[in-house]
């Protein structure tokens, strides 16, 4: 199809969907209420509708008195009746498919229910919508002269009892219509092969001759994927294989510890960069504009939005608050209720806002990925921002890392652990620690207060990691590739421990 004639339909799509956008950026609220009402009504004679007597809701606090906060610990028994082939417990229509987790955090594995309304009024919607705001800000975009390079987690499919498990990827590739994989690349066949390292290489035989324009897929993962490209071409960078590459698409982990690397093997002014904010249980928010790290909260994919802000997360006074009610430069953890079943059901990641007109968000960690052993409350933003600014005024950067508390005992007092795999190391670790605990400062009042004088915290103290340390801890759990990923912070020492055994 004509490259003109493919914009054009974009285009016309695109008008048709940004009255419907529109309308969410005009009344978020009562966009996100009808959507409650809907599920709701379409839910009241499910096992849990008439448990918690849906049909006598008819207001947002009637909801949220009646039906407790979840978590998947709690969810964990209604799943596995319907993963073994039992209808209408949470949600009307019949569940076929579940995303399996693929946290490192967790030693049983999650299961996620996918319906077919959230697969195609969420996270394909969601896809289309990506498409039509990136072409509506790049007009002259040749997206669809080549094809896009994916990269997921791509697993097996597995079925049992007439349902079916796998990687989110996984499932979406299969439903995904026919002609869809003639403008990806590589194949099905490769995007689904179940050993990693070996289908890392059958990626870079089968996509170093086709015309790629764009990319797709974990920040920390691509960037592996993209230097074994170079390596086997004797390329010095991306371009020269694949000119006409224009965006990345990326999500699933924090791009900022990666970007100055990509920007290297990408050296355009003109090559674009676009998040995204998705998970198994759904798609959440899309970066609206051209060179902006700012989210668009996505009101009508289904996903009904609460939030708890963090400084009364598992407190006494803990509170959760609907969509109106947050507040802009606030930490908040995500509640959704979703059209998958899902009811006010916690995801464990945490958000801030930067704008609230319309909700603009940036995902700033995880529920259970922080430190706050001494009340220093550090969390992944802070840790990252201040790896990218030292990283950035001394030259180094840094493939991966992960950071542990080191408890008091006695008298002495506690400080943080780092284990850092560089790519470019640092000539003084100790000057390049120094800088890290000054930028920590400067972006955390709370850590700063704790390590002044050194009143409770000590000095960071930096393990430099041996190459691929955190790829053989990740294959030791069988957890290589797709959205497999290294906890970035813990209160705990255990990730760090078994880290540092494998030096």
């Amino acid at each position: 199809m004509p490259i003109p004639l493919v914009n054009s339909i974009a285009t016309w799509f695109l008008k048709k969907r940004f009255h419907q956008i529109d309308l969410f950026l005009k009344y978020p609220y009562e966009v996100q209420n009808e959507l409650l009402t809907n599920l709701l009504e379409l839910s009241k004679n499910t096992e849990f509708g008439q448990k918690y007597d849906f049909k006598s809701i008819k207001t947002y606090r009637d909801f949220s008195e009646r039906i407790p906060v979840s978590t998947y610990e709690t969810y964990h028994n209604y799943i596995e009746r319907s993963r073994k082939g039992e209808q209408n417990i949470f949600w009307p229509k019949p569940i076929k498919w579940f995303a399996k987790s693929s946290g490192t955090t967790n030693t049983k594995s999650k299961f996620i229910p996918v319906s077919n309304a959230s697969l195609e009024d969420c996270h394909y919607a969601a896809g289309k919508d990506l498409l039509c705001m990136y072409l509506n800000n790049n007009p002259d975009s040749e997206l669809f002269n080549g094809k896009n390079l994916r990269l997921g987690g791509s697993k097996e499919l597995y079925e049992e009892n007439g349902t079916v498990f796998g990687d989110l990827s996984a499932i979406l590739i299969d439903n995904m219509p026919f002609w869809a994989e003639f403008s990806s690349t590589p194949s099905n066949k490769v995007s689904l092969m179940s050993d990693w390292e070996s289908k890392m290489q059958a990626i870079v035989d089968e996509t170093v001759n086709e015309n790629v324009t764009s990319l797709a897929g974990v920040p920390s993962w691509m960037l592996v994927l993209l230097n074994n490209v170079l390596e086997t071409t004797g390329k010095s960078n991306l371009l020269e294989i694949w000119p006409n590459l224009e965006v990345y698409f990326h999500g699933g982990v924090s791009f900022m510890p990666y970007k100055d690397q990509y920007k290297n093997i990408l050296p355009s002014s003109a090559f674009k960069y676009y998040e995204i904010y998705n998970a198994s249980e759904g798609f959440f928010a899309i970066q609206d504009q051209n060179d902006s790290d700012e989210l668009l909260l996505m009101l009508d994919y289904g996903i009904f939005y609460e939030f708890i802000p963090m400084d009364t997360y598992s407190t006494p006074n803990e509170k959760v608050i609907p969509l109106h009610e947050v507040e802009k430069g606030k930490n908040y953890a995500i509640i959704i209720t979703t059209n998958a079943g899902l009811w006010r059901y916690q995801i464990g990641d945490t958000v801030r806002f930067t704008c609230i007109d319309p909700y603009r968000i940036k995902v700033t960690g995880r529920t259970k990925h922080f430190i706050n052993v001494f009340g220093e409350e550090l969390i992944i933003e802070n840790t990252d921002k201040a790896l990218k600014s030292v990283s950035k005024k001394i030259g180094c950067a840094v493939v991966e890392y992960t950071v542990a508390p080191i408890f008091m005992k006695g008298k002495q007092k506690g400080a943080h652990e780092w284990l850092i795999e560089f790519k470019t190391p640092p000539k003084d670790i100790n000057y390049f620690s120094a800088l890290l605990d000054n930028a920590l400062k400067a972006l955390n009042s709370d850590y700063e207060a704790k390590r002044y004088n050194n009143t409770t915290l000590n000095p960071p103290k930096i393990n430099v990691a041996r190459a691929e340390q955190f790829h053989d801890w990740l294959k030791s759990k069988n957890k290589l590739g797709g959205q497999h990923k290294v906890p970035r912070l813990s209160n705990s020492r255990l990730y760090l421990e078994e880290l540092l055994k494998l030096h």
